[in-house]
């Protein structure tokens, strides 16, 4: 083995701990953490001296135990993101493969530049180490806030990510190549991809940590457009499933008007032949019924006033009360399909809440559809029982036990709304829901 000429002081323990911290603290700050904000701030105050410890830990062992002192230092850094921000194991790996590559890349720029602006003469020059925390301080700031600013982007506040076996396994890979690499001068020169200078080293595991966080980093993207692309699958599988429900609805409805009014006209030409009083009552009942299935909804559109007529006997069917208060020709300019969805999926969530009502009286729904200024305002309201669950942006959550399977159905009302430049606000208070779409005219 070569030994390496010209060879300059490696990073100090101090700060490398430092690094590592921070950069666990930078993924704190940008996934979706469970955990509740003081459970992360204990979590970061006491992972700090912690790592520390464990650097001048690693410090004492023998070179035949660095890896066992990285290995440490890397389960330093898991725990606080586990613990942290409460995530999944799965999760707590896929996050310390990029806050350790991190922190590589930001301690290796920073020990790059105080060696080439002399790291001798630079400590001489303070015994206070003065200079030396200065330069540390503006690297990180600018280092860390860079990361901060790239990785806010990179990941959702509101939602844990949930990568796959697949997606872990590749950063795990893609991080200890990255670290091999850019440390294998300090193991041997006499490879084709060590360096033999001092400054030639550290330039190289510079330039290979940051070329192993940017791919970490396009891993993270195009796993965040996959899921995008499958959220934005199920959100159109759902309209299409709101616009075959509302066709089928209206053939069934129009089916049952004809047949209730072809019914009447019998019923009155029997009842010219047939006098008797029992029979009378008996063609009265029969006469009752037939209007029942009759009843349809005008509000002015034809296919809310379909929507609208199968969520009214929908409601009977449950013992609900649904009132409508629905102008329908503010919808003149909607597509059949998005009046359906946006309509069909407020009423089945506002359904859906009200059918686990105990109290029959209470099973109450408004639906008011009106112009107010320059906005179209549909408000959609109903009375609830059961505990509503929010994510950290305050949107609802879905309560059934397959998350990935259900829950779009807000987030179908938001996108129809999108389309048209309008706005969606949800307020729950006194057990009162209440769901408004501003759509401007």
């Amino acid at each position: 083995m070569n030994t390496i000429t010209n060879a300059l002081p490696n990073i100090p323990r101090l700060y490398t701990g430092i690094c590592e911290w921070l950069a666990c603290v930078i993924y704190l700050l940008v996934i979706y953490r469970r955990a509740p904000k003081w459970r992360s701030l204990l979590v970061a105050g006491i992972g700090l001296p912690a790592i520390i410890g464990i650097q001048y830990f690693d410090g004492t062992m023998s070179l035949d135990f660095w890896i066992l002192g990285m290995l440490l230092a890397v389960a330093g850094m898991y725990l606080i993101i586990f613990l942290g921000a409460q995530t999944t194991p799965r999760e707590g790996l896929y996050v310390t493969a990029r806050a350790f590559v991190l922190a590589e890349l930001v301690a290796s720029l920073h020990w790059q530049i105080a060696t080439f602006i002399g790291f001798n003469m630079h400590r001489r020059l303070s015994k206070t180490g003065l200079p030396t925390a200065m330069l540390a301080t503006a690297i990180y700031l600018v280092g860390f806030g860079l990361a901060w600013a790239i990785e806010r982007h990179n990941f959702e506040r509101d939602k844990p990510m949930n990568p796959s076996r697949t997606a872990v396994s590749g950063s795990i890979i893609i991080t200890i190549v990255t670290f091999a690499m850019s440390n294998l001068s300090f193991v041997s020169t006499n490879t084709p991809f060590s360096g033999s200078v001092g400054q030639e080293i550290f330039y190289i595991r510079t330039l290979v940590d940051l070329c192993g966080y940017a791919i970490l980093g396009a891993q993270q993207e195009q796993a965040r457009v996959a899921r995008a692309n499958v959220e934005l699958a199920s959100i159109d599988a759902k309209l299409q499933s709101e616009h075959q429900e509302y066709l089928q609805s209206k053939e069934n409805i129009e089916s049952l008007g004809r047949i209730s009014h072809d019914l009447k006209h019998q019923i009155t030409a029997l009842r010219a032949e047939v006098d008797p009083e029992h029979a009378a009552a008996g063609f009265e009942q029969l006469e009752a019924s037939v209007k029942e299935y009759s009843a349809q909804e005008h509000t002015g559109n034809s296919v809310l006033d379909v929507i609208l007529t199968s969520k009214v006997k929908a409601c009977e069917k449950k013992g609900i009360t649904l009132t409508t208060v629905a102008d329908g020709k503010l919808l003149t300019d909607m597509s059949s399909m998005d009046i359906a969805t946006l309509f069909g999926n407020a009423l089945d969530n506002a359904i859906e809440a009200t059918s686990k009502v105990t109290e029959p009286e209470r099973r109450l729904i408004k639906l008011a559809l009106y112009q107010h200024g320059q906005f179209t305002v549909i408000r959609v309201e109903n009375y609830y029982e059961s505990a509503l669950r929010t994510d950290d942006q305050g949107d609802l959550r879905t309560t059934k036990s397959d998350q990935r399977a259900h829950g779009f159905g807000v987030k179908s009302i938001k996108h129809i709304a999108g389309l048209y430049h309008g706005d969606v606000t949800i307020k729950a208070r006194d057990h009162w829901f209440t769901l408004t779409v501003l759509l401007p005219r």
